[in-house]
């Protein structure tokens, strides 16, 4: 279980909606390209969307070794990690009751850098394959100058939570008679046909991205 404080305790659907199991959370990381990475600096707060990959406990992240935003947060101050998962739009009988069925995860965490190579060059090859999988063997290797000027970071999933919604909307008792249609708008997450630029347009689209 993850570690439950303060600040992963909701003050509404805290019962309902919580969850603190990493067989929860850690799905919803596996299955999200994307987190968002916030902080402050002066009092000045940032808010930096960014690509990452789970690794047991830890979320790791990468950018250029002269990101501003990088290089402040890999001094340790405290960060706030976020990812959403929008499953379908719930449309209820009135406007109060409208929602979201959603699976998000927020996590409090410190950065540590990691400068080994071999580390380095692992991590490209899950953040790929993570993003477009089966794809690594079939691209032109990293070459080690671009594993040097990228920097990695890590955070350790400790202090985290999931929070979900799911089902039908909950409309009022006295409203649910009313003639007005009421029910779900699912919204899939699901990748299309490729489309190949204009150095591409000759080249046979490889199996791992027709899938």
């Amino acid at each position: 279980m993850l570690q439950k404080t303060p600040k992963t305790t909701p003050s509404r659907y805290a019962n309902q909606r919580m969850h603190y199991d990493e067989a929860i959370v850690f799905p919803i990381l596996d299955e999200a390209l994307f987190c968002t990475i916030s902080y402050s600096v002066d009092n000045q707060p940032f808010s930096i969307p960014t690509a990452f990959v789970r690794k047991e406990n830890q979320l790791y992240i990468h950018g250029s070794v002269g990101s501003h935003f990088l290089r402040e947060i890999e001094k340790g101050i405290p960060v706030c990690i976020s990812v959403m998962l929008t499953d379908a739009l719930v449309v209820a009988k009135s406007a109060f009751h409208h929602s979201v069925n959603y699976r998000s995860v927020v996590i409090f965490s410190n950065a540590q850098r990691i400068d080994d190579y071999e580390a380095k060059y692992l991590f490209f090859k899950e953040l790929t394959e993570k993003i477009v999988p089966n794809s690594w063997d079939y691209l032109r290797p990293m070459k080690s100058k671009e594993v040097d000027k990228t920097m990695l970071l890590v955070f350790d999933i400790i202090e985290a939570s999931a929070k979900t919604r799911e089902g039908m909307p909950s409309d009022d008792e006295e409203d649910q008679n009313l003639p007005i249609w009421s029910g779900l708008i699912p919204i899939p997450s699901n990748r299309l046909t490729p489309i190949a630029d204009e150095l591409s347009v000759n080249i046979p689209l490889p199996s791992h991205l027709s899938n």
